[in-house]
């Protein structure tokens, strides 16, 4: 009897502990990730965020990174370690990319009012080197902006406005937005009727695609920049080394309207596929509504149309 006890313990135990394995294996069911850092245990969910990291060409570019399931000032709180090298998020960097904000940083205080963030950094941000500081503000601007509910960002450090790059001593807005530009590139003959406007590329590592935003400073001629965002990404071939556009150099845009925050595109057919002439790249969906986004201040959704037919339709909040 004893011996038939202890077998059915043991059988009773056994089935209990692969049925916890079965369940551990399948997907669904797996809702956190453990993450472990200098002996500190931080649990996320399987939340992406946006965050602009460096990438190994040494352009600013958006990735995403698992965060809280959290919004407002407690998201820009959880993204900003992504942000600082060695932060408690280091382990979490994409492959590829790297954090920008100097070792040590830590933030002091963040208030959100008005869809303004003010961040009071430590004096460590400053120890930053001189070909780093405007990535470093590009990678706080764009990531912050990212996260809904926050359009300008005021950078403090130990509590005084943040007036000019560390190194440089160029001057810096008090509020900041992404009318400061992202990856710079200036086209210039004279410093009258300069325009800007930033283009969203593809690129790649390790086969994994993401994405590069390209700010381009010109003189304007009165052109749409809608009409010249698509005809840049539709250019072959692209200026900006190891950029790519998936959109064909042959397609047209015949026309396109704005209206209750939806851009409505129409393009001739040779902005489908040329493999079925079915369906939009994905490439090129994301480069367009990407650019697009940082276009408008209220853009919602993409819409585009082939001949007047509506193909497609991105909403904008889908992006991750």
């Amino acid at each position: 009897m004893l011996t038939r006890m202890s077998i059915k313990k043991i059988m009773v135990s056994t089935a209990a502990v692969l049925i916890l394995l079965i369940i551990y294996l399948i997907p669904d069911n797996r809702r956190e990730i453990e993450l472990k850092n200098d002996g500190i245990e931080y649990v996320y969910d399987n939340t992406g965020s946006t965050i602009y990291l460096v990438d190994s060409n040494d352009y600013v570019a958006r990735t995403t990174i698992p965060t809280c399931n959290c919004e407002g000032k407690e998201k820009a709180d959880d993204l900003l370690e992504g942000l600082i090298i060695g932060g408690s998020k280091s382990n979490i960097i994409p492959n590829g990319f790297r954090s920008v904000i100097p070792p040590g940083t830590s933030v002091l205080g963040l208030t959100l009012e008005d869809n303004v963030l003010t961040i009071d950094f430590s004096k460590e941000l400053l120890d930053i080197a001189e070909k780093e500081e405007k990535k470093m503000i590009e990678a706080i601007v764009y990531t912050l902006t990212s996260i809904d509910g926050i359009d300008k960002v005021i950078i403090k450090v130990e509590g005084e406005v943040l007036s000019n790059l560390p190194n440089s001593k160029e001057n810096l807005p008090t509020v900041l937005d992404r009318s400061y530009g992202i990856n710079k590139t200036y086209d210039l003959v004279t410093t009258n009727n300069i325009e800007s406007y930033t283009v969203y590329y593809v690129n790649n590592y390790n086969d994994e695609e993401y994405y590069v935003p390209i700010t381009k400073y010109v003189n304007g001629n009165g052109d749409d920049p809608i009409k010249v965002i698509i005809k840049e990404l539709s250019s072959s071939p692209i200026y900006e080394t190891n950029l790519m556009s998936y959109l064909n150099a042959e397609a047209s845009l015949l026309g396109y309207e704005y209206t209750d925050n939806n851009l409505k595109l129409n393009f001739n057919e040779l902005l489908l596929n040329g493999i079925d002439n079915k369906n939009i790249l994905e490439e090129v969906i994301y480069t367009i509504s990407l650019s697009a986004n940082d276009l408008y201040d209220d853009l919602e959704m993409v819409s585009f149309y082939v001949n007047n037919e509506e193909v497609y339709t991105m909403n904008l909040s889908e992006i991750e």
